[in-house]
């Protein structure tokens, strides 16, 4: 194939794939008109039109959709052998990009990334925080940390946090006016707070105990989108909240705020790093690993200490 025409290629994906001839030229560090005439050039060789224009949108052709949906997965092969290139050097250079939700960046991600790149500064390091659904591959992340439940069948997962458990708090003033719930059935009996997801689903309150598994479907009086948030209207008495212990470990230490059904809430795996089954893990995700590992180890000596 001529040089010239593979560029075009690469170029003409690019301005598909982000719908927009400024956002393409801006992410490949070229001028628009270079991305334009790129185009053209591609189009007049071809001789057929692959990219739909108009004053406020642009969008692929079918003829435009069809190499689109060849160029994709070549592209993203070669992009990730490239980066498995990286494992050949002595140095653990080149790019990692993570993806992650927040309170795993809080907890574990962040930590462990923060010490790789001041280990390491020639490794250009990027973190992503999502609480939503992301598709590492068609992003071109490296590696996503989430739970193990919300993999995708062909992705490579490693654990590498602790144990995580989810509990059900309110605050002392709340529980006062209340009776405290012994099973989970009786929290219809009670106000409590939602936490929609970032898929705009209400997230369920699980429980188990003794082998035996519950899920209960409350109706919220308060949804929050945002675990500060969540804990911070447990804490003003606004009802019963179900959460990750983590975000309510300080004020459940200092009484603020007070756990109820504890005997429902075992522990379950914690996070997953994960990446495509199609690529090789670089040299500096491997490193990335062993520091999350790291962090975990010691989150789980600091909690068993306290």
């Amino acid at each position: 194939m001529n040089p010239r025409k593979f560029s075009d290629l690469v170029i003409f994906h690019r301005v598909a794939e982000k719908r927009s001839f400024t956002a393409a030229a801006r992410s490949l560090g070229v001028t628009q008109s270079a991305v334009s005439q790129t185009v053209k050039r591609l189009e007049g060789d071809l001789r057929i039109r692959l990219l739909s224009r108009s004053t406020r949108s642009l969008s692929p052709t079918a003829a435009g959709e069809r190499l689109l949906h060849t160029l994709s997965p070549v592209i993203a092969e070669i992009d990730a052998e490239i980066d498995d290139l990286e494992q050949l050097r002595e140095e653990p250079g080149g790019r990692l990009r993570v993806t992650c939700g927040k309170h795993a960046a809080n907890t574990l991600v962040w930590p462990a990334f923060s010490r790789l790149l001041a280990a390491h500064p020639e490794i250009e390091g990027e973190l992503s925080v999502e609480n939503g659904y992301v598709d590492i591959v068609a992003e071109r992340f490296d590696v996503g940390v989430r739970m193990r439940d919300d993999l995708e069948m062909d992705m490579v997962s490693v654990p590498v946090g602790p144990p995580l458990r989810s509990v059900v708090v309110g605050a002392p003033g709340y529980l006062a006016t209340c009776d405290r719930p012994r099973i989970p059935r009786d929290l219809a009996g009670h106000r409590c707070i939602g936490f929609r997801t970032a898929g705009g689903t209400l997230s369920p309150w699980s429980f188990e105990k003794d082998g035996h598994a519950e899920t209960v479907k409350v109706t919220p009086s308060v949804v929050v989108n945002d675990g500060d948030a969540l804990v911070g209207a447990a804490h003003a008495r606004m009802g019963l909240a179900y959460m990750l212990e983590d975000l309510a470990a300080p004020f459940l230490a200092d009484g603020r705020l007070v756990e109820v059904l504890s005997d429902w809430s075992p522990e379950f795996p914690g996070y997953h790093a994960f990446y495509s089954s199609r690529r090789q893990p670089t040299r500096a995700f491997t490193l990335f690993l062993e520091r999350l590992r790291q962090v975990a180890r010691e989150r789980t000596v600091a909690r068993e200490a306290g």
